[in-house]
């Protein structure tokens, strides 16, 4: 005992030394072994006064104690938020009905790899916007670090449900940060041009009006560009890996020719419920699990409602309820939402591909039937200069017909397939935005609810499938 008292200072040197060494070869950056003679200060010689703030004989006054608290408490969350675990709250019901709105889960960084943020100066706790206000940034962006990830527990699988930045969030209408800025230009072109334009038109005629559309809307409201890691989280599951190819038939997903979906209950597709002209009761499609904000009405007794193939067989057992049948898009209808937001790809939500998924190393042929397939990935994502010129493709000035691709990219897709902003509509979803893997609700609250009423009890410590 007289041992351990007399060396407990070396000891806890020691063992704090062993875990930060371990630290730094996980980081793989050798320059933080330079703060080993500060933990040797910290505990055994004690020269420096590394908490400046407070006197390190005597009592401090009650502010600085809580001061104290207070700066180990930012430091410590801000670590494990960046290595470990961070909290994170399902805002929409696009994962419905794996995840209800209200759920707030633990992400572990860790099952893929923590990746070091690209802006490691901003405010704590605060994600892109500073607190109480709508616009002002938290973050600072004269220290850049290039994207690096650290060793994971594992790599991606199909089904998964991963946590990731938002692809399309590089870009962001300060006036409607909830809808996709691609989206609303795209919105705005419509009306210049019309649908048929973007049915029939040529490439040229739909970047026409896409360009007079930007310019509209550059001019009207306040844009502003968001980096990787400060981006909006979104959470999906994964439906397709690097190098697989994807194709949904009749709105069901086929990955290299496989069924995805069976076996999967928690999928939702759009149903149109018809009723005898009474209303839908709003607080017994709450009580059987229906989100009835997600419920719309079509006409006095018909309504588009989001349904498992559960629950459209138990919506018939409503009094006024007459039949439930599922809705899909025609095949060939295009939709010029839809990735790749190309007349010659008729694709919509649930006649799409196939396409097959860029992967690190894969080289494929472009031209300009294919390059709206892959132009994002190599100007936004990979950072090279796209031009296009006389039918000709030009990649950092140089003509080509090739492109390899530097990163591995992934499609993810809601279970709530019609109510789900996903790679249907904005692409892959590149390596360096996967964030993490969802582990557990440790809450869960029904925005419907009111008091006690809201907590939904059976959801806490519920694993997620």
């Amino acid at each position: 005992m007289q041992f351990l008292n007399k060396y407990a200072a070396y000891i806890k040197c020691g063992l704090v030394s062993l875990a930060y060494i371990l630290w730094v070869i996980w980081l793989g950056n050798y320059w933080f072994l330079l703060g080993l003679p500060v933990i040797f200060d910290i505990y055994i010689t004690k020269k420096v006064n590394w908490t400046f703030w407070k006197k390190r004989e005597g009592k401090n006054s009650t502010f600085i104690e809580w001061l104290d608290a207070l700066i180990f408490a930012v430091i410590a969350v801000t670590f494990i938020n960046i290595f470990f675990f961070q909290n994170y709250k399902i805002p929409t019901g696009s994962m419905e009905k794996s995840l209800l709105v209200g759920d707030h889960l633990f992400v572990s960084k860790l099952t893929y790899g923590p990746k070091m943020p690209n802006t490691p100066i901003s405010f704590p706790f605060a994600h892109h916007t500073m607190p109480l206000t709508e616009s002002v940034k938290s973050y600072v962006e004269w220290v850049k670090w290039p994207y690096k990830r650290l060793a994971g527990l594992r790599e991606i699988e199909n089904n998964d449900i991963v946590v990731f930045n938002f692809p399309a969030g590089d870009t962001v209408i300060l006036e409607m940060q909830d809808q996709s800025y691609y989206n609303v230009m795209m919105q705005y072109a419509q009306e210049l041009g019309g649908n048929r334009l973007f049915r029939d038109g040529s490439s040229q005629e739909v970047n026409r009006y896409m360009a007079r559309a930007r310019e509209h809307i550059h001019e009207n409201f306040t844009v502003i560009s968001r980096p990787v890691d400060k981006r909006d989280n979104y959470i999906k599951r994964c439906v397709g890996l690097p190098g697989d190819t994807l194709e949904i038939i009749n709105g069901e997903i086929f990955v290299n020719g496989d069924s995805f979906d069976a076996g999967i209950e928690t999928i939702q597709h759009q149903h149109i419920v018809r009723t005898d002209g009474s209303p839908l009761n709003r607080r017994a499609l709450n009580d059987m699990g229906v989100n009835p904000d997600e419920v719309m009405s079509y006409s006095s007794s018909e309504y588009f409602v989001p349904l498992t193939r559960e629950k459209a067989e138990k919506i018939l057992d409503f009094p006024n309820v007459e039949s439930a049948t599922r809705w899909e898009s025609k095949e060939g209808n295009f939709s010029p939402f839809v990735f790749p937001n190309d007349p010659s790809y008729p694709w919509n939500e649930d006649h799409f591909g196939p396409l097959a998924i860029p992967r690190e190393g894969k080289t494929v042929e472009i031209d300009t039937g294919n390059i709206s397939k892959y132009e994002r990935i190599i100007e936004a994502y990979e950072k090279n200069d796209l031009k296009i010129e006389n039918g000709e493709i030009f990649i950092n000035g140089e003509k080509t017909g090739s492109y390899t691709f530097e990163m591995d990219y992934f499609f993810m897709i809601g279970d709530n397939r019609h109510n789900s902003l996903d790679s249907r509509y904005w692409g892959f979803v590149p390596q360096d935005h996967i964030v993490g893997s969802p582990m557990f609700i440790w809450l869960s609250l029904d925005p419907h609810g009111s008091g006690l009423g809201r907590i939904r009890g059976n959801r806490i410590f519920s694993g997620i499938r």
